[in-house]
């Protein structure tokens, strides 16, 4: 049977569970927002933890903790300020996160979960000098001490930018994983020549490693443009405390949090030029936000093209296999899925998603403050999160176990009458069309048609439709037209 203590706040007494590390303000939140059963993030608790933590050091450093008597017994304000980095230390790494209570649809801008990080970190440092949670009167006060120089509304959206900024290079790793997983299959596959198709209808040859060098290149591209901008976001706004002012803060306060914080993390971080804008203004979410829906955009399409040339294999294009990884079917037997590619998609339509949140809350700000911060927060952090299991899955479990079917590619060109491109600066396009549909029509090779028809000598539309000279591109020289 769950017992209970009492803690107080502003608006009175609240009832909470005796062993919480939480207090009254954040029992109120788990009591009004019941809304979806998710807890943070741990990019979240991680970055405003660690936001707390260099507070601590720099109020500290600037002799703003005061000594406080309890009990009897004098707690120094160095001892106040070496309890809260020590409380703090743990959480980051990885304890007490169950504590940490507060659903993402909550209070806006963040008050709540600022609370909540507040609630455990002064419990926890009140244990650490000594007193039970149950106190009447402890030293550490969620507030006055562990919230002291801030607000919620320039500590969210800090810890946004710290969250993504932790597991950037999680994410930029999976990434060039999985560029490099398709470079190699490019090299692998370099010597398939396979038919092109534009329109989903059949076009000149192309090698298979050259589409899989291109799905390599597209990845490449888009981690650039995430490392570009994730460098929006190492520009710090804490210190603004409630509209951008920076009341209630050492004139000092800002530029040392940022170095002490680009120390305690190793990001590379910047002050903040315009207090008010790092407030006002989520426009450095956003687009981070946007270059992972860019990225979405772009695995969804290597996806479907996954999908399509492993169709079959009986009736599809079935010039990849795709490794088996589950059965197919409940009622076909020996059906085979490309069920990674599918996990693919529907993780990057799930991105898309979050990015439009991000979005429609990034507008939503009025004045001085985005009160719809949780829930960018949120979504970021989401995104990041089904990116890294989803990229790292289809990595390992599909890209890398890939195989060409060379029968079947080299089969599909062999019928292609598209090659008679090929022969456009030497016949001219008239007579290649007339080529292409006397083959088609017949079921013959443009070979045969073009050298029946005259217009070249067999020598000449040999050296002409070489496949894997087509590939190379440029103009088939030395060979005249016949006839």
């Amino acid at each position: 049977m769950t017992t209970y203590r009492i803690e107080k706040d502003s608006l009175g007494e609240m009832q909470v569970p005796s062993d919480a590390l939480w207090g009254a303000q954040a029992q109120r939140a788990v009591q009004n927002f019941p809304v979806s059963g998710m807890k943070p993030y741990p990019a979240f608790i991680w970055a405003q933890t660690m936001i707390k933590r260099a507070a601590a050091e720099v109020n500290r450093d600037l002799g703003l903790f005061a000594d406080k008597t309890v009990e009897g017994r004098t707690i120094t304000g160095a001892q106040i300020a070496q309890a809260i980095m020590d409380a703090a230390d743990e959480i980051l790494a990885g304890q007490w996160h169950e504590h940490f209570v507060v659903d993402p649809f909550q209070a806006g801008a963040g008050t709540s979960h600022n609370m909540n990080t507040n609630e455990v970190i002064a419990n926890r440092a009140n244990q650490l000098l000594g007193f039970a949670i149950t106190d009447p009167d402890k030293p550490v006060h969620p507030n006055d001490h562990v919230n002291m120089a801030q607000s919620t509304n320039d500590t969210i959206p800090t810890a946004i930018r710290l969250g993504v900024l932790w597991r950037l290079d999680e994410l930029l790793g999976a990434l060039r994983h999985l560029a490099e997983a398709l470079a190699d299959k490019a090299r692998e596959f370099d010597d398939v020549v396979k038919s092109g198709r534009t329109h989903l209808q059949d076009a000149v040859p192309v090698r298979l490693g050259q589409e899989f060098g291109a799905y390599a290149k597209a990845v490449e591209r888009n981690i650039e443009k995430i490392t570009l901008a994730a460098d929006g976001l190492r520009r710090l706004g804490i210190g603004g405390t409630a509209t951008g002012t920076g009341l209630n803060a050492h004139p000092e306060y800002h530029r040392r949090m940022v170095q002490t914080l680009a120390r305690l993390t190793g990001f590379v971080l910047y002050e903040s030029d315009d207090l008010f804008e790092s407030m006002q203004s989520m426009q450095d979410a956003v687009f981070f936000s946007g270059a992972m829906r860019t990225l979405a955009q772009d695995l969804t399409r290597i996806a479907n093209d996954f999908r399509l040339l492993s169709s079959g294999p009986a009736t599809g294009l079935d010039e990849i296999r795709l490794p088996a990884v589950q059965p197919g079917s409940s009622i076909m037997p020996g059906k085979v899925n490309p069920v990674l590619a599918e996990m693919l998609n529907m993780a990057m339509f799930h991105v898309m998603g979050n990015d439009l949140t991000v979005m429609l809350a990034g507008q939503a700000g009025q004045l001085e403050l985005n009160v719809m911060m949780p829930i960018i927060a949120h979504n970021l952090f989401e995104m990041m999160h089904v990116t890294i299991g989803a990229v790292n899955a289809f990595t390992d479990k599909c890209v890398v176990g890939v195989t060409a079917n060379r029968e079947k590619a080299e089969g599909w060109l062999a019928k292609n009458a598209i090659l008679v491109t090929a022969l456009n600066p030497i016949i001219g396009y008239q007579k290649g069309a007339e080529v292409a549909k006397k083959a088609m029509a017949e079921n013959r090779s443009i070979l045969d048609v073009v050298v029946e028809l005259g217009y070249m000598s067999e020598a000449d539309a040999r050296r002409a439709l070489d496949a894997r000279a087509m590939t190379e591109g440029g103009i088939i020289e030395g060979v005249g037209g016949g006839g």
